[in-house]
């Protein structure tokens, strides 16, 4: 039992266009988001100019998204709800640490 060699465990390493698109289904099942801002058709444009930025710092994200809110809601409850949807989607589906979520309310769809 003296010989038992111990397995070196790897890496795992995932990437952002995973983390924005976990990003993307939390924050429009989200009541009171009509739509991201900005365009959301591909995930290279998501990346550089889409509405939602991710920035690695190590091992830990930060999350910028920008939506806009259906009339007639709270505007803030629906930005804390998105805060809260995004970081626990992000840390349960996929395990990376998310350090904080900003939310930019873009506009109002009326």
């Amino acid at each position: 039992m003296d010989n038992v060699k111990k397995a070196s465990t790897g890496a795992l390493k995932i990437s952002e266009d995973v983390i924005i698109t976990v990003a993307k289904l939390a924050a429009l099942d989200v009541k009171g988001v009509a739509e991201l801002s900005g365009e959301v058709n591909k995930l290279s444009k998501l990346k550089q100019n889409g509405p939602i930025k991710v920035k690695m710092y190590e091992d830990v994200a930060a999350i910028d998204i920008k939506i806009k809110v259906k009339n007639g809601v709270k505007t803030v409850q629906v930005a804390q709800d998105v805060q809260s949807a995004v970081k626990d989607s992000i840390q349960s589906m996929t395990g990376v640490a998310v350090a904080r979520v900003n939310v930019i309310v873009d506009g109002v769809v009326f």
